[in-house]
Protein backbone atom coordinates (compact mmCIF):
# COMPACT_ATOMS: atom_id res chain seq x y z
CA UNK A 1 0.00 0.00 0.00
CA UNK A 2 1.32 3.41 -1.46
CA UNK A 3 0.57 6.15 1.53
CA UNK A 4 0.17 9.55 -0.97
CA UNK A 5 1.95 11.81 0.95
CA UNK A 6 1.54 15.42 0.56
CA UNK A 7 4.76 16.43 -1.29
CA UNK A 8 5.59 19.22 0.96
CA UNK A 9 5.44 16.36 3.69
CA UNK A 10 7.61 13.77 1.69
CA UNK A 11 10.38 16.43 1.41
CA UNK A 12 10.22 16.96 5.41
CA UNK A 13 13.27 15.47 7.33
CA UNK A 14 12.28 13.19 9.85
CA UNK A 15 13.14 14.89 12.75
CA UNK A 16 11.65 17.52 15.75
CA UNK A 17 13.52 20.39 16.63
CA UNK A 18 14.19 19.16 20.00
CA UNK A 19 15.60 15.84 21.72
CA UNK A 20 13.96 15.78 24.83
CA UNK A 21 15.88 14.83 28.33
CA UNK A 22 13.41 11.81 28.39
CA UNK A 23 14.70 10.70 25.89
CA UNK A 24 18.28 10.53 26.59
CA UNK A 25 17.54 9.26 29.88
CA UNK A 26 16.01 5.88 27.74
CA UNK A 27 18.59 5.90 25.14
CA UNK A 28 21.46 6.23 28.79
CA UNK A 29 19.87 4.22 30.86
CA UNK A 30 19.58 6.64 33.61
CA UNK A 31 18.13 8.95 35.56
CA UNK A 32 19.24 13.20 35.05
CA UNK A 33 20.72 14.18 38.64
CA UNK A 34 19.77 17.54 37.43
CA UNK A 35 17.71 18.88 34.57
CA UNK A 36 19.15 22.13 33.54
CA UNK A 37 18.76 22.46 29.93
CA UNK A 38 15.20 23.32 28.77
CA UNK A 39 14.80 26.62 30.60
CA UNK A 40 11.77 25.33 32.86
CA UNK A 41 11.30 26.74 36.36
CA UNK A 42 12.85 24.32 38.64
CA UNK A 43 11.19 25.92 41.28
CA UNK A 44 7.70 25.60 40.09
CA UNK A 45 3.99 26.66 40.43
CA UNK A 46 2.89 28.64 43.36
CA UNK A 47 1.31 26.44 45.97
CA UNK A 48 -2.12 28.85 44.85
CA UNK A 49 -1.43 27.31 41.94
CA UNK A 50 -0.89 24.01 42.98
CA UNK A 51 -4.42 23.96 45.42
CA UNK A 52 -6.17 25.75 42.36
CA UNK A 53 -5.07 22.49 40.13
CA UNK A 54 -6.11 20.00 43.31
CA UNK A 55 -9.29 21.64 43.98
CA UNK A 56 -10.52 21.10 40.34
CA UNK A 57 -8.50 17.81 39.68
CA UNK A 58 -11.51 15.72 39.31
CA UNK A 59 -12.99 18.14 36.51
CA UNK A 60 -10.45 16.54 34.04
CA UNK A 61 -13.35 14.22 32.67
CA UNK A 62 -14.68 16.89 31.20
CA UNK A 63 -12.73 19.35 28.05
CA UNK A 64 -11.49 22.73 28.46
CA UNK A 65 -13.49 25.51 27.43
CA UNK A 66 -12.78 26.11 23.82
CA UNK A 67 -12.79 29.70 24.37
CA UNK A 68 -10.69 30.08 27.09
CA UNK A 69 -12.87 32.53 28.21
CA UNK A 70 -11.72 32.74 32.00
CA UNK A 71 -8.58 32.67 31.73
CA UNK A 72 -9.10 35.62 28.89
CA UNK A 73 -10.77 37.48 30.95
CA UNK A 74 -8.15 36.75 33.55
CA UNK A 75 -5.74 38.16 30.84
CA UNK A 76 -7.73 41.33 29.94
CA UNK A 77 -7.37 42.43 33.64
CA UNK A 78 -3.75 41.78 34.12
CA UNK A 79 -2.76 43.99 30.84
CA UNK A 80 -6.11 46.52 30.66
CA UNK A 81 -6.77 45.26 27.44
CA UNK A 82 -9.97 44.10 25.76
CA UNK A 83 -10.70 40.54 25.16
CA UNK A 84 -10.51 40.43 21.94
CA UNK A 85 -6.65 41.27 21.96
CA UNK A 86 -5.76 37.99 23.11
CA UNK A 87 -5.49 34.57 22.04
CA UNK A 88 -4.60 30.85 23.75
CA UNK A 89 -2.86 28.24 22.46
CA UNK A 90 -0.74 25.01 23.30
CA UNK A 91 2.28 27.24 24.55
CA UNK A 92 3.90 29.52 21.86
CA UNK A 93 5.24 26.81 20.05
CA UNK A 94 1.34 25.98 19.24
CA UNK A 95 0.63 29.13 18.05
CA UNK A 96 3.61 29.89 16.17
CA UNK A 97 2.06 26.98 14.25
CA UNK A 98 -0.82 28.85 13.96
CA UNK A 99 0.42 31.85 12.71
CA UNK A 100 1.86 30.50 10.16
CA UNK A 101 -0.57 28.60 9.02
CA UNK A 102 -2.65 31.58 8.73
CA UNK A 103 0.03 33.79 6.58
CA UNK A 104 2.45 31.17 4.76
CA UNK A 105 1.66 29.13 1.96
CA UNK A 106 4.59 26.53 -0.53
CA UNK A 107 6.93 29.51 -1.72
CA UNK A 108 6.00 32.37 0.67
CA UNK A 109 9.27 34.00 2.39
CA UNK A 110 10.53 34.06 5.46
CA UNK A 111 13.06 36.01 7.99
CA UNK A 112 14.74 34.59 10.93
CA UNK A 113 18.27 34.58 12.50
CA UNK A 114 20.84 32.06 11.81
CA UNK A 115 20.72 29.88 15.19
CA UNK A 116 17.23 31.32 16.42
CA UNK A 117 14.59 29.30 18.06
CA UNK A 118 14.31 26.34 15.57
CA UNK A 119 10.82 25.40 16.66
CA UNK A 120 9.68 28.18 13.93
CA UNK A 121 11.64 27.39 11.21
CA UNK A 122 10.06 23.84 11.93
CA UNK A 123 6.61 25.17 11.59
CA UNK A 124 7.53 27.27 8.03
CA UNK A 125 9.28 24.25 6.74
CA UNK A 126 6.12 21.88 7.52
CA UNK A 127 3.75 24.73 5.28
CA UNK A 128 6.46 24.76 2.35
CA UNK A 129 7.74 28.28 3.26
CA UNK A 130 11.09 29.37 2.26
CA UNK A 131 13.49 30.58 5.23
CA UNK A 132 16.08 33.32 5.27
CA UNK A 133 18.66 33.23 8.49
CA UNK A 134 20.40 36.16 8.74
CA UNK A 135 23.65 35.81 11.18
CA UNK A 136 23.69 37.21 15.09
CA UNK A 137 25.84 40.29 15.78
CA UNK A 138 28.12 39.76 18.86
CA UNK A 139 25.33 37.08 19.97
CA UNK A 140 22.83 39.47 19.32
CA UNK A 141 20.16 39.19 16.92
CA UNK A 142 20.86 41.89 14.39
CA UNK A 143 17.76 44.59 13.94
CA UNK A 144 19.71 46.75 11.10
CA UNK A 145 20.11 43.14 8.73
CA UNK A 146 16.80 41.65 9.41
CA UNK A 147 15.37 44.76 8.36
CA UNK A 148 17.52 45.25 5.29
CA UNK A 149 16.50 41.59 4.66
CA UNK A 150 13.02 41.74 5.00
CA UNK A 151 12.96 44.37 2.64
CA UNK A 152 14.76 42.84 -0.21
CA UNK A 153 12.50 39.57 -0.30
CA UNK A 154 9.45 40.76 1.04
CA UNK A 155 8.83 38.37 3.78
CA UNK A 156 5.82 38.19 5.11
CA UNK A 157 6.97 37.13 8.23
CA UNK A 158 9.60 38.09 9.93
CA UNK A 159 10.63 36.20 13.95
CA UNK A 160 12.52 37.84 16.47
CA UNK A 161 12.90 36.94 19.83
CA UNK A 162 13.19 39.18 23.31
CA UNK A 163 14.64 38.43 25.35
CA UNK A 164 16.99 36.87 22.84
CA UNK A 165 16.53 32.78 22.77
CA UNK A 166 19.14 31.32 22.68
CA UNK A 167 21.68 33.38 24.06
CA UNK A 168 19.79 35.44 26.22
CA UNK A 169 20.83 38.45 25.50
CA UNK A 170 18.45 41.72 25.02
CA UNK A 171 17.61 44.98 23.15
CA UNK A 172 16.30 47.93 24.67
CA UNK A 173 12.33 48.84 24.46
CA UNK A 174 13.76 52.11 22.15
CA UNK A 175 15.78 49.52 19.61
CA UNK A 176 12.62 47.74 19.10
CA UNK A 177 10.15 50.09 18.87
CA UNK A 178 12.31 52.13 16.34
CA UNK A 179 12.20 47.84 14.50
CA UNK A 180 9.07 47.76 14.65
CA UNK A 181 8.53 51.52 13.09
CA UNK A 182 10.43 50.18 10.16
CA UNK A 183 9.20 46.99 9.24
CA UNK A 184 7.13 47.37 6.06
CA UNK A 185 2.91 47.20 6.59
CA UNK A 186 2.52 43.91 4.31
CA UNK A 187 5.01 41.99 6.55
CA UNK A 188 4.21 40.47 10.28
CA UNK A 189 6.57 40.64 13.04
CA UNK A 190 6.33 37.63 15.30
CA UNK A 191 7.48 38.60 18.51
CA UNK A 192 8.68 35.74 20.69
CA UNK A 193 9.06 37.21 23.89
CA UNK A 194 8.75 33.82 26.39
CA UNK A 195 11.11 35.34 28.79
CA UNK A 196 9.73 38.58 29.44
CA UNK A 197 8.96 38.23 32.71
CA UNK A 198 12.47 37.91 33.67
CA UNK A 199 12.71 41.84 32.31
CA UNK A 200 11.30 44.84 33.84
CA UNK A 201 8.16 45.84 32.52
CA UNK A 202 9.25 49.19 32.07
CA UNK A 203 12.49 47.92 29.62
CA UNK A 204 9.82 46.38 27.55
CA UNK A 205 8.70 47.80 24.29
CA UNK A 206 5.13 49.14 25.04
CA UNK A 207 2.01 47.16 23.42
CA UNK A 208 0.38 48.44 20.79
CA UNK A 209 -2.83 46.79 19.28
CA UNK A 210 -3.41 48.97 17.13
CA UNK A 211 -0.74 47.94 14.58
CA UNK A 212 -2.24 45.11 12.89
CA UNK A 213 1.42 43.47 11.78
CA UNK A 214 2.75 42.59 14.96
CA UNK A 215 1.84 39.77 17.28
CA UNK A 216 3.66 39.26 21.02
CA UNK A 217 3.90 35.65 22.54
CA UNK A 218 4.12 34.91 26.21
CA UNK A 219 4.00 32.00 27.87
CA UNK A 220 3.17 30.25 31.10
CA UNK A 221 5.85 28.01 31.08
CA UNK A 222 8.93 29.87 32.03
CA UNK A 223 8.94 32.05 35.18
CA UNK A 224 5.22 30.66 35.91
CA UNK A 225 6.13 26.93 36.16
CA UNK A 226 3.68 25.90 34.43
CA UNK A 227 5.72 24.34 30.95
CA UNK A 228 4.18 20.49 31.55
CA UNK A 229 0.79 22.26 30.79
CA UNK A 230 1.68 24.13 28.02
CA UNK A 231 -0.44 27.19 27.87
CA UNK A 232 0.97 30.71 26.09
CA UNK A 233 -0.87 33.71 24.69
CA UNK A 234 -0.91 36.17 21.66
CA UNK A 235 -1.27 39.57 22.33
CA UNK A 236 -1.95 41.44 18.96
CA UNK A 237 -4.52 43.42 16.81
CA UNK A 238 -8.43 42.36 16.84
CA UNK A 239 -8.11 41.42 13.50
CA UNK A 240 -5.36 39.25 13.83
CA UNK A 241 -6.50 37.45 16.74
CA UNK A 242 -10.33 36.70 14.97
CA UNK A 243 -8.15 35.53 12.39
CA UNK A 244 -6.86 32.89 14.60
CA UNK A 245 -9.72 31.72 15.96
CA UNK A 246 -10.32 30.45 12.36
CA UNK A 247 -7.17 28.30 12.64
CA UNK A 248 -6.32 27.19 16.21
CA UNK A 249 -7.27 23.79 18.07
CA UNK A 250 -10.30 24.50 19.81
CA UNK A 251 -10.07 22.10 22.12
CA UNK A 252 -6.02 22.31 22.63
CA UNK A 253 -5.54 24.15 25.64
CA UNK A 254 -6.48 21.74 28.37
CA UNK A 255 -8.98 22.08 31.09
CA UNK A 256 -6.64 21.79 34.29
CA UNK A 257 -3.71 24.26 31.65
CA UNK A 258 -6.64 26.90 31.93
CA UNK A 259 -7.07 26.75 35.52
CA UNK A 260 -3.51 26.92 36.64
CA UNK A 261 -2.95 30.21 34.47
CA UNK A 262 -5.64 31.78 35.96
CA UNK A 263 -4.81 31.06 38.93
CA UNK A 264 -0.80 31.77 38.13
CA UNK A 265 -1.54 35.20 37.03
CA UNK A 266 -3.15 36.17 40.66
CA UNK A 267 -0.45 34.94 42.49
CA UNK A 268 2.61 37.74 41.26
CA UNK A 269 3.80 37.38 45.11
CA UNK A 270 5.14 34.00 43.97
CA UNK A 271 6.61 35.63 40.40
CA UNK A 272 8.53 38.14 42.29
CA UNK A 273 9.95 35.28 44.35
CA UNK A 274 11.28 32.89 41.97
CA UNK A 275 12.57 36.21 39.88
CA UNK A 276 15.09 36.68 42.79
CA UNK A 277 15.82 32.84 42.77
CA UNK A 278 16.48 33.09 38.90
CA UNK A 279 18.88 35.93 39.46
CA UNK A 280 20.42 34.41 42.74
CA UNK A 281 20.83 31.09 40.64
CA UNK A 282 22.09 32.50 37.65
CA UNK A 283 25.01 34.63 39.91
CA UNK A 284 26.17 31.24 41.23
CA UNK A 285 26.28 29.28 38.07
CA UNK A 286 28.33 32.15 36.37
CA UNK A 287 30.45 31.87 39.51
CA UNK A 288 30.94 28.42 39.36
CA UNK A 289 31.85 28.58 35.64
CA UNK A 290 34.42 31.21 36.29
CA UNK A 291 36.46 29.22 38.88
CA UNK A 292 37.02 26.52 36.32
CA UNK A 293 37.96 29.23 33.72
CA UNK A 294 34.79 30.11 31.86
CA UNK A 295 33.06 33.12 30.96
CA UNK A 296 29.21 33.90 30.51
CA UNK A 297 27.03 36.47 28.59
CA UNK A 298 25.09 38.70 30.84
CA UNK A 299 20.95 36.89 30.06
CA UNK A 300 17.85 38.68 30.77
CA UNK A 301 16.39 34.85 30.87
CA UNK A 302 15.94 32.18 33.25
CA UNK A 303 19.72 30.54 32.01
CA UNK A 304 23.32 31.12 31.06
CA UNK A 305 25.47 30.87 28.36
CA UNK A 306 28.75 29.73 29.21
CA UNK A 307 31.11 30.05 26.95
CA UNK A 308 33.17 27.04 26.55
CA UNK A 309 36.42 28.92 25.27
CA UNK A 310 37.05 26.93 22.35
CA UNK A 311 34.39 25.89 19.26
CA UNK A 312 31.52 23.66 18.63
CA UNK A 313 33.26 20.66 19.15
CA UNK A 314 34.81 21.72 22.52
CA UNK A 315 31.56 22.95 23.77
CA UNK A 316 29.79 19.44 22.42
CA UNK A 317 32.47 17.87 24.08
CA UNK A 318 31.46 19.50 27.62
CA UNK A 319 27.99 18.98 26.95
CA UNK A 320 28.15 15.38 26.33
CA UNK A 321 30.70 15.04 29.72
CA UNK A 322 27.86 16.83 31.47
CA UNK A 323 25.28 14.47 30.24
CA UNK A 324 27.39 11.48 31.25
CA UNK A 325 27.53 12.97 34.10
CA UNK A 326 23.86 12.63 34.77
CA UNK A 327 23.32 16.52 34.10
CA UNK A 328 20.89 17.68 31.26
CA UNK A 329 22.25 20.61 29.38
CA UNK A 330 21.70 22.02 25.77
CA UNK A 331 23.66 24.36 23.59
CA UNK A 332 23.10 26.27 20.37
CA UNK A 333 23.22 24.25 16.87
CA UNK A 334 25.39 26.87 14.59
CA UNK A 335 28.12 28.61 14.37
CA UNK A 336 29.80 30.68 15.97
CA UNK A 337 26.69 30.59 18.79
CA UNK A 338 27.51 26.71 19.11
CA UNK A 339 30.99 27.89 21.47
CA UNK A 340 28.49 28.19 24.46
CA UNK A 341 26.34 25.67 26.24
CA UNK A 342 23.66 27.28 28.26
CA UNK A 343 22.71 26.27 31.96
CA UNK A 344 19.26 26.61 33.47
CA UNK A 345 18.50 28.66 36.52
CA UNK A 346 19.10 25.61 39.40
CA UNK A 347 18.36 25.40 42.73
CA UNK A 348 21.13 24.68 45.20
CA UNK A 349 20.95 20.92 44.82
CA UNK A 350 21.08 20.95 41.21
CA UNK A 351 23.95 23.79 41.84
CA UNK A 352 25.98 21.06 44.24
CA UNK A 353 25.95 18.34 41.57
CA UNK A 354 26.75 20.41 38.74
CA UNK A 355 29.81 21.63 40.57
CA UNK A 356 30.73 18.25 41.84
CA UNK A 357 30.51 17.05 37.94
CA UNK A 358 32.87 19.93 37.05
CA UNK A 359 35.07 19.28 39.23
CA UNK A 360 35.43 16.20 37.63
CA UNK A 361 34.84 16.99 34.11
CA UNK A 362 37.40 19.78 34.37
CA UNK A 363 40.93 17.42 34.96
CA UNK A 364 39.85 15.37 31.65
CA UNK A 365 39.11 18.52 29.05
Amino acid sequence: MKLNFTKIANDLPVTVPFVGPESQERENSFSFNARLGANESVFGPSKMVMNAIKARAEEVWQYGDPESFDLLQKLSEFYNLPRDNFIVGEGIDGLLGNLVRLFIGPGDEVISSLGAYPTFKYHVDGFGGNISLVPYNNYYEDLDALIVAVKKIRAKILYLSNPDNPMGTFHSKELIQDFIENIPDDTILCLDEAYSDFVNKDELASINVEQENVIRFRTFSKAYGLAGLRVGYGIGNKKMIKAFNKVRNHFGVNKLGQIAAEAALGDQDHLKTVLKKVDQSKRDISELFQRFGFTSLSSRTNFVPINSGGDGKFAAKLMSRLIQEKIFVRMPNVSPLNSFIRITAGNHDDLVVLDHAMNKIIKEI
